[in-house]
């Protein structure tokens, strides 16, 4: 056999495993599929067959083996899937290794985060204590070369691959630094490099802390209570979830057992293929409550949405901000051969009132789908399902979760656009930072910006007074987070951003109608249990 009809043998393999795990899934209840449906569905495969043989004997050109992965793996595999709803995934094996990274939230490399632009590829920030950050490896710096070959020509991706590596292994990196005389070179020890999905945690004020979660990954839920323990006693927390795309289930549950009561329902999943589940606070909060304010936009999704709602319907917070993404589907990942994965929904996930959460997709693209944001209804539309709050609140399904105080995002005009764009204040840091002295003090005055419009102008940004003055406190805020992200690290950019969003400090100022949430829902609880306690009394001992 040929290596090319070995590769489209196991591209069909492929095929049919995937075929074959889908298939089980909606046959694994008794009767989930007639005789005539499994003689349909074989038929079915074998016409697959047929016509994968046709255009591998036919096609005008040959059919190479880079054509016949992209015929399975970007073809045939996610056209099957899209039939089925926008959440199952085929996975190859480079993008089935990186969500495997990303869940378990660390790999082993020199910890920085880089970015192609163009044809080069820069560090972004390296994450604080790593091997990077320890070298005294800046955000801007271009990467030029590894090991001592050129990097000319690479991608981030093909970068990535390079500077990792086994724990204890050395990797040689050049970079080219705005204002170094010479390119730099730096030899790093690889080391196992953790990615905390809690990426800001501080003090707003004495007693109330805020809180982000990136995303769920597997060590969320014991970063969550490591972030509480050391805030002590607390009297309001923020829990920003804002562009959380969601992540591992287990983990939206054990933050949620952490702020519930113990017994409390946090989510309910329901499918066709695996009995239904319901999670509960297994531990619960301990009695220790405090007024929270959780914030969410519409990237807050999945897990994050989980979380969201398991609050809302206890009245346990406030939310914040905009309308959810609305994705109730979960999926179960199937590892395949050859290292490739499917991620393949199986369970419809409620919260603790019942609630659907998941948008319509049907007739609806992709693109529209992830980025219009199509198939949402209306906050105030009548087909909307209507549950209640443990304290009688309406609380709606079927197109994310609705927040308690809706505040509009806030929108930026052409001229930020286009500085976001072109990346203008990444690369406007780097050649402040060389000519200047930065400490903790600084601000962004007059001389920066002067310093700054010189800056658009040799870069043939076109600008007006007007257009700086039109964002000049959305402008100051963006140059000192990312000269502060060289000069001190990606926390203290983080801070920087953190300090100056506006809905960040409002959400301080909502706590005390978070609490009344609170106290009226247990007062509620309360008065369930004394008239159930009143009613078994009053009713006649049986002889």
């Amino acid at each position: 056999m040929t290596s090319r009809a070995r590769r489209a043998l196991f591209s069909l393999v492929l095929f049919f495993a995937v075929c074959a795990v889908v298939g089980s899934v909606l046959q694994r209840r008794v009767g989930a599929q007639s005789p005539e449906d499994e003689s349909q569905l074989r038929a079915n495969l074998k016409d697959f067959t047929s016509v994968y043989a046709l255009v591998e004997q036919n096609y005008a050109e040959p059919l190479t083996r880079e054509k016949a992965d992209d015929a399975i793996y970007d073809g045939a595999i996610p056209g099957m899937l899209r039939v089925l709803d926008p959440h199952s995934t085929f996975y190859d094996p480079k993008a089935y290794a990186a969500l495997q990274q990303d869940q378990s939230g660390h790999y082993y490399g020199v910890g920085m985060v880089i970015e192609q632009q163009g044809n080069k590829v820069y560090v972004v920030t390296p994450y604080e204590g790593t091997p990077a950050y320890r070298a005294g490896i800046h955000p801007g710096d271009q990467i030029v070369a590894v090991n001592g070959q050129s990097a000319k020509g690479w991608g981030s991706n093909q970068v990535a691959k390079a500077l990792r590596g086994p724990k204890g292994t050395h990797v040689q990196v050049t970079m080219v630094r705005y204002g170094a005389s010479k390119p730099l070179v730096f030899d790093l020890t690889r080391a196992e490099i953790p990615h905390p999905s809690i990426d800001l945690k501080y003090e707003l004020q004495p007693g109330v802390a805020y809180i982000h979660i990136s995303q769920f990954q597997e060590t969320t839920g014991e970063e969550f209570r490591e972030a509480l323990d050391s805030f002590g006693n607390l009297n309001g927390l923020v829990l920003d979830l804002r562009n959380n795309p969601g992540g591992l289930l287990s983990q939206a549950v054990s933050v949620c057992n952490q702020l519930l009561a113990k017994g409390q329902v946090i989510v309910s999943q329901r499918g066709r293929a695996y009995p239904d589940q319901v999670y509960k606070a297994s531990r619960g909060n301990g009695g220790k409550t405090f007024p929270i304010v959780v914030l969410v936009n519409n990237g807050t999704a999945s897990a994050a949405e989980i979380v969201t709602g398991a609050l809302q319907d206890h009245d346990r917070a406030l939310i914040v901000g905009q309308t959810t993404f609305g994705k109730g589907l979960v999926q179960t990942v199937y590892n395949l051969s050859n290292d490739t994965g499917l991620a393949l929904t199986t369970y419809h996930y409620y919260t603790p009132s019942g609630r659907l959460i998941q948008r319509n997709y049907k007739g609806v693209s992709l693109y529209d789908y992830f980025y219009d944001h199509a198939g949402a209804l209306p906050p105030n539309s009548t087909n909307r399902e209507v549950k209640y709050t443990d304290s009688g609140r309406p609380v709606y399904g079927g197109g994310g979760i609705t927040p308690d105080i809706r505040i509009p995002a806030q929108k930026t005009n052409d001229f930020q656009d286009e500085l976001l764009y072109k990346d203008v204040f990444f690369h406007f840091a780097p050649v402040y930072v060389s000519n200047h002295t930065v400490g903790q003090d600084f601000e962004v005055n007059g001389a920066v910006l002067k310093e700054f419009k010189k800056y658009l102008t040799d870069q043939g940004i076109q600008w007006t007074d007007a257009d700086l003055n039109g964002a000049m406190s959305w402008l100051k805020t963006q140059i000192k987070a990312k000269i502060f992200t060289i000069q001190f690290g990606e926390l203290a950019g983080l801070r920087v951003l953190a300090n100056a969003d506006p809905l960040i400090g409002k959400a301080v100022t909502f706590l005390p109608q978070a609490e009344a949430l609170e106290q009226r829902a247990l007062k509620v609880d309360k008065e369930k249990t004394l008239a159930r306690n009143e009613g078994a009394q009053s009713v006649p001992a049986q002889p």
